[in-house]
């Protein structure tokens, strides 16, 4: 029962973030100019966006850690490039109208370089739009002192403990495992708390800085949207829209 109610917190805090930053995204782009999707997988953003609005795939540039589903987005005639967000973004200076980065910071080694990069390849007037995981809830704190692993997602840093260790599973029952490989791409490295983040933001440069926040758990969902409002900074996920 605790197992289900906290896996329906997840799916709607999930839903939610990702629909406030996918509205985000579509607001440059409506007024033209070139994206960069980072953490591009298949396209599966560029499909997205091109159902919504007229929207070609000469505007789309995405960057993808793994070789297999850059080469499936290709496939596509999309314009995906294998590459480490951890090195640098390779593009000139002021190329974007729009930047959006959906669950990759927290996958970071250097996310600090990355937001950097961000606002360097960001034309004037330009967005970034970052979905990541917050190390400030009030979940973390209940993992600590359960003697559990503070783990912002479901994905603790080593296989071998996932299942003994993890509070509750919310991840598919198919997905491959992969904490202990060389370029794992579920395990979390470094996670930002809300108010950081923000600071962050503003000391690189933007202009202007929003932050919402998603889920505030343990509360049932019915009391989300109020809480959300109220303490944005505790919420599980949290979704930055930051205007060069």
């Amino acid at each position: 029962m605790l197992r289900q109610y906290l896996k329906s917190l997840y799916e709607r805090t999930m839903k939610e973030a990702y629909g406030a930053a996918f509205r985000e995204m579509i607001l440059p782009l409506g007024r033209g100019g070139e994206c960069l999707d980072c953490g591009a997988n298949k396209g599966y953003w560029y499909h997205k966006i091109s159902e919504e609005i007229e929207f070609d795939k000469s505007r789309y540039y995405g960057i993808e850690w793994n070789q297999g589903h850059v080469e499936v987005a290709r496939n596509k005639d999309l314009n995906v490039t294998q590459g480490d967000l951890n090195k640098g973004l390779p593009y000139g200076d002021e190329k974007f109208a729009c930047v959006f980065a959906l669950s990759v910071l927290e996958h970071l080694l250097n996310g600090c370089r990355f937001i950097k990069e961000c606002y360097r390849v960001l034309n004037n007037k330009g967005t970034l739009i970052l979905l990541t995981p917050n190390i400030s809830t009030y979940f973390t704190v209940c993992l600590l002192l359960l003697g559990k692993m503070p783990s912002s997602g479901p994905h603790p840093d080593s296989d071998a403990l996932m299942l003994s260790e993890e509070l509750y599973k919310v991840s598919n029952d198919n997905l491959r495992w992969d904490a202990e490989s060389d370029t794992p791409e579920y395990r979390h490295l470094v996670v930002f708390s809300f108010r950081v983040l923000r600071k962050y933001l503003k000391m690189v440069g933007f202009s202007q800085v929003t932050g919402y926040g998603f889920g505030l758990y343990p509360f049932p969902n019915f009391m989300q949207p109020l809480l959300e409002k109220i303490d944005p900074c505790h919420c599980h996920q949290m979704v930055f829209i930051a205007r060069k």
